[in-house]
């Protein structure tokens, strides 16, 4: 088998595997049918991914969502449960959820499938740029909902209310379609966010995941996890010769044989389709 082909069917099994937990996190189709969010008790279950509580078909919430509302609250406290689940999910999978378990991923994804002039490999400043969810992590997501708060004691979700694209088309979008109320609500944030989610999108045919990039505070959490999480990548230094075949296949343009633990590794695994010499594995770290 050769490596092209060797790569285009790890991505085919990985794309399956992205929209059968897409379609696990969003089953309740009467949602969609009535325009209501589904309010069961799996609600109280933080997803591993971004995938907005919101979604009328979403049968659990989003952990970013779920820490905003838990820091926004006028004892400032943090829930264990959602900070703990986070760690879980960081520790044993790191950013694989980015790449495997994340709705919104799996739309990127599908979107930089379609043809286009030229891909954008790098944007000018990309090193820097990807420090940008870890700004949107501490300041929309822990500081002003902790610190900016109204004469009750209460703050805002900052990050779901004015910025975050995955709200507004998984819950918003279908919401105002779907809901008479909710059409006769929308204003100015939703235009406003529907602006956010536009770019988005558009932005997402020629740069490979570009909310996942410079965006997502939740990738930043399970970033910071990668180098310590039980399942990664590991390279075989007797077998590497440093080719650079992994880097070549690489959306995100990582360099694997000098930092297969990267932040901004998503674990999608075609660096280990694409190595000829079969010096890259993904495998837990107790192996």
């Amino acid at each position: 088998m050769s490596k092209n082909t060797e790569i285009k069917k790890h991505s085919r099994i990985r794309l399956i595997i992205q929209a059968l937990f897409a379609t696990l996190s969003n089953g309740y189709i009467k949602g969609f049918a009535r325009g209501q969010i589904f309010d069961g008790p799996s609600k109280f279950l933080c997803v591993p991914g971004m995938n907005c509580y919101s979604c009328p078909g979403a049968l659990g919430a989003c952990p970013i969502g779920s820490l905003q509302a838990t820091l926004n609250g006028r004892e400032y406290r943090v829930s264990m449960y959602i900070a703990g689940l986070l760690v879980i999910f960081g520790t044993f999978l790191g950013r694989f959820v980015c790449g495997f378990l994340c709705p919104f991923g799996l739309i990127q994804d599908l979107l930089f499938k379609i043809p286009y002039v030229k891909k954008i490999r790098r944007l000018p400043g990309e090193k820097g740029l990807r420090w940008l969810r870890f700004v949107f992590l501490g300041i929309f997501v822990i500081l002003l909902p902790m610190f900016v708060v109204d004469i009750t004691g209460l703050g805002e979700p900052w990050f779901c209310k004015w910025i975050c694209p995955v709200g507004t088309l998984e819950g918003g979008i279908p919401l105002v379609l779907l809901n008479s109320a909710m059409r006769g609500a929308a204003g100015f944030i939703f235009r406003w966010k529907l602006t956010i989610l536009i770019i988005t999108l558009l932005s997402a045919i020629v740069i490979y995941r570009p909310f996942c990039r410079y965006v997502c505070p939740l990738g930043a959490i399970y970033g910071i996890f990668n180098k310590i999480s039980f399942y990664r990548i590991k390279i075989d230094p007797l077998k590497c010769t440093q080719c650079g075949a992994c880097r070549k296949t690489c959306k995100l343009d990582i360099p694997v044989w000098k930092n297969p633990d990267s932040m901004d590794c998503i674990r999608c695994g075609d660096c280990k389709a694409a190595c000829p010499q079969g010096a890259i594995k993904l495998k837990s770290a107790l192996s």
